[in-house]
């Protein structure tokens, strides 16, 4: 007996003991596997990112609450740079200055045919010529050739913020793994002579913008770095390889003044319209209501509008209010790129703006940021301002409230012969969501245009370092959003509800700017009649059903 007893504990330790030795090795095994994919993201896979000198930054809620990671360092200002030594010239660096007085200047060039890397040195009078034949824009989609996948550039901008100097370009290619493509900057020799130009050329470095929905192409910046005493050029080209032919030529924009920096002038960047847009009466109200909250100026993007839509805008661009650039991407909306490409406009739009405007809005035509306790927009900010610690707010950011368009019209709408009044949505839709969205969820913002790095569609991906958002409480401004069931069906509007007629304090004032414009353009733009306003036969059904609900005055 006992002979068995002893038998099982010596058995039973023996399974002991297994069991021990394979929970110590499965623990080695997780922390070898753990750090073999450690080693790899590391060595490997960081490795593959910078030879392809591109960096692509997914960016996540809380982005710019940390140190965000710099959009042009101190290391790409001597990238693939043209070597040449000579003595100095006033405003103008060393390799444009031999370039101008005749002087070889050379450019190591990496071969651009498959095989070893090359020995071959060119000079930069050795390259393609400056592409006489292209009209220089500041604002259309040109085509990058030569690219294996579809990349298009559109506008370029001078960028000066914190002494980091480049040559900013707004494009659109592949999400992940952008080809290589190289910045060919022109300057002009005499100003007789409108060919006569030399170039510096330099690897462009390709940051693709963080919304993309991981879609095969996103809108992107390509920074074509300046040394520090190198002069802004002209206009700047594109290629996919240094010996190519230029087939886009972008005038690069500068609006940089250091002596005088714009207060409050407050501007608003539309993405693009699409659709064969064409609501006379919508457009008036969003131009006009704005300019009376203090907005001098508005940007749009012009994919597809309909014939009354582009006669108005074009008056308003006559008069110097309407800045109005054409949208011809040719990628797949929501299939190959997010929305037409909109996040290359809402940015192409921050940086036009920058240094021209201290304050910018970036909303949607349905979209109104209205203030409770000022009549508009510059004495909201300064509200803010001094009532909260502001030294580094970048951006204003607006709780979101849907004012849903299958609820009833106000009352007021059946009270009124006026169709113009009667047509306005901001003045026949009072009744919202009571609960707010948070903020980054549907909000949208007024930004300081000069601390931004990268706009979002709801929020700021990235600021200067040392700046942020603050959030505005509701009870100083909130987002009006006109716009039906946002998951389609009806059902939104069993949410609950209430009254808020906040924008009838500018009712007067709105209806007669937009009736004179409206009457204005009746038949310079072939509007058509309003219609009556509606008769109150459903009335007191409607006020049967909003009895009860609280109302905000």
């Amino acid at each position: 007996m006992g002979s068995s007893s002893g038998g099982k504990k010596k058995y039973i330790n023996f399974r002991n003991r297994q069991r021990a030795n394979m929970s110590f090795f499965i623990v080695v095994m997780f922390f070898a596997v753990f750090g073999i994919i450690i080693f790899t993201e590391i060595f490997l896979i960081d490795e593959r990112g910078r030879g392809a000198g591109v960096l692509v930054r997914h960016g996540s809620l809380t982005y710019h609450h940390r140190p965000p990671a710099r959009d042009y360092e101190d290391a790409f200002q001597s990238d693939d740079y043209i070597s040449i030594h000579m003595g100095p010239m006033p405003n103008m660096d060393d390799t444009v200055g031999a370039l101008l007085l005749g002087r070889p200047a050379v450019i190591p060039v990496v071969d651009d045919e498959p095989g070893p890397q090359s020995s071959k040195v060119l000079t930069e009078t050795k390259l393609p010529p400056y592409p006489a034949h292209i009209t220089p824009t500041n604002g259309s989609w040109q085509n990058v050739n030569g690219a294996r996948y579809k990349f298009f550039v559109f506008s370029a901008f001078f960028d000066n913020r914190r002494g980091q100097r480049s040559v900013r370009i707004i494009g659109a290619t592949k999400t992940r793994g952008p080809e290589r493509v190289w910045c060919r900057m022109w300057y002009k020799t005499s100003e007789n002579n409108a060919t006569s130009f030399i170039s510096r050329s330099v690897q462009a470095k390709i940051k693709v913008i963080r919304e993309n929905w991981n879609l095969k192409y996103s809108a992107c910046f390509l920074l074509c770095p300046l040394l520090a005493n190198q002069t802004v050029p002209t206009t700047v080209s594109v290629v996919t390889k240094v010996k190519s032919f230029p087939t886009n030529l972008l005038t690069v924009i500068n609006n940089y003044n250091d002596s005088m920096k714009p207060s409050n002038r407050f501007a608003v960047c539309i993405k693009p319209l699409h659709f064969d847009y064409n609501r006379a009466l919508q457009i008036l109200e969003f131009i006009e209501l704005n300019r009376i909250m203090g907005v001098e100026h508005f940007t749009f993007y012009n994919h597809t509008i309909g014939p009354q839509v582009g006669c108005i805008l074009q008056d308003y661009v006559d008069r110097g209010l309407v800045t109005l650039l054409p949208w011809q991407l040719n990628m797949l909306s929501q299939k190959e790129i997010r929305t037409e490409g909109l996040f290359a406009a809402l940015n192409d739009c921050l940086y036009r703006s920058m240094n021209l405007y201290s304050h910018v809005l970036l909303i949607d035509l349905d979209e109104y940021i209205i203030p409770r306790n000022n009549e508009t927009l510059p004495q909201l900010i300064e509200y803010l301002n001094n009532r909260f610690n502001s030294r580094t707010t970048g951006a204003y950011s607006f709780q979101n409230a849907f004012f849903y368009l299958q609820w009833g019209d106000d009352d007021s709408v059946y009270d009124s012969n006026d169709s113009v009044a009667a047509g306005l949505v901001t003045l026949k839709k009072t009744r919202r969501r009571s609960k707010l969205h948070p903020h980054k969820q549907r909000s949208k913002y007024i930004c300081r245009p000069e601390l931004v790095v990268e706009a979002g569609n709801h929020f700021v991906w990235e600021f200067i370092p040392g700046h942020g958002t603050m959030n505005v409480p509701s009870d100083a401004a909130i987002l009006h959003h006109y716009r039906i069931c946002e998951f389609g069906g009806d059902d939104c509007i069993k949410t609950p509800s209430t009254v808020d007629s906040t924008a009838f304090k500018y009712k007067n004032k709105l209806v007669d700017e937009v009736k004179e414009k409206y009457n204005e353009f009746k038949i310079k733009c072939n509007l058509m009649e309003l219609p009556p306003p509606p008769r109150r036969v459903f009335s007191k059904i409607i006020n049967m059903l909003k009895s009860g609900q609280k109302t905000v005055r």
